[in-house]
């Protein structure tokens, strides 16, 4: 300023008529110019941080994006493989059942009182408390045939009654049927429980009236012969063969 009056008065201008214009300094521009390109900076800065928080949300919205997803599938187990090792078990024990039948019931046949045919009539003849410990002794005997019937009963010296008549075939005494076994070719046996240690096993009917585990009584027959071939009666105390008996009028009798 000092330099215009200077120059104003050195060709005698008047101060009033001279317009003085100032301009703007340099670095205060520049410093204008600095602020609005960081105003600019800091606007695009958050446009762009708005613009990634905003692409998430959008793409999770956008069915079109939802459909690019890769679908994760849960692996299924394998039902298959267990399901066969089921099916083995389940045939083994089939197997193992039927092969212990099959041998129950051959050895029922062929061994009477064999240890299986023992272990399992012990199964069917409950707890001591209600097991059945009368003997032979405590049994009165009845005759195996009607009175009416003209049939021969021999007694052998080992116990073995026997007899061939065409009649009815009694039981010699109370009690269950254990077992049927035989046909009608070959004729049936039939085994009689009286107690847990007493038994009769009668054989060479040729019709039976009752099946394994019918009630027995001594007035009521179990079979029937034909008279063709004989009829056996074998009593025993546990696995001993009896021949402590006598046939009488009566029937039969403890000697």
């Amino acid at each position: 300023m000092n330099e215009e009056l200077d120059y104003a008065e050195m060709l005698e201008i008047p101060v009033e008529t001279v317009t003085i214009n100032r301009r703007e300094h340099k670095k205060r521009r520049r410093g204008a110019e600095d602020l609005g390109e960081q105003l600019v900076e800091q606007v695009n800065d958050r446009m762009q941080s708005d613009t990634a928080e905003e692409e998430p949300a959008q793409e999770a919205d956008d069915p079109a994006f939802a459909e690019s997803k890769p679908i994760e599938r849960e692996a299924k187990p394998a039902k298959r493989k267990r399901a066969g090792i089921g099916r083995k078990i389940l045939i083994g024990e089939l197997v193992a059942v039927c092969a212990l039948c099959a041998v129950i019931f051959f050895t029922n046949i062929f061994m009477t009182n064999s240890a299986i045919n023992t272990f399992v009539r012990g199964l069917f003849q409950g707890s001591a408390e209600t097991a059945d410990k009368r003997t032979y002794s405590d049994f009165k005997l009845s005759s195996v045939v009607n009175e009416t019937t003209e049939a021969e009963l021999t007694v052998s010296e080992t116990g073995v009654l026997s007899f061939t008549a065409k009649c009815s075939v009694y039981s010699p005494a109370n009690g269950t049927v254990a077992a049927v076994n035989g046909s009608a070719e070959e004729g049936y046996t039939v085994s009689v429980r009286h107690s847990d240690s007493f038994s009769t096993v009668i054989g060479g009917l040729d019709t039976v009236y009752l099946a394994a585990g019918d009630s027995v009584y001594g007035n009521i027959p179990l079979g029937y012969s034909d008279g063709e071939g004989a009829v056996t009666v074998m009593m025993y105390s546990g696995d001993q063969l009896l021949n402590c008996y006598s046939v009488g009028e009566n029937g039969l009798s403890w000697s």
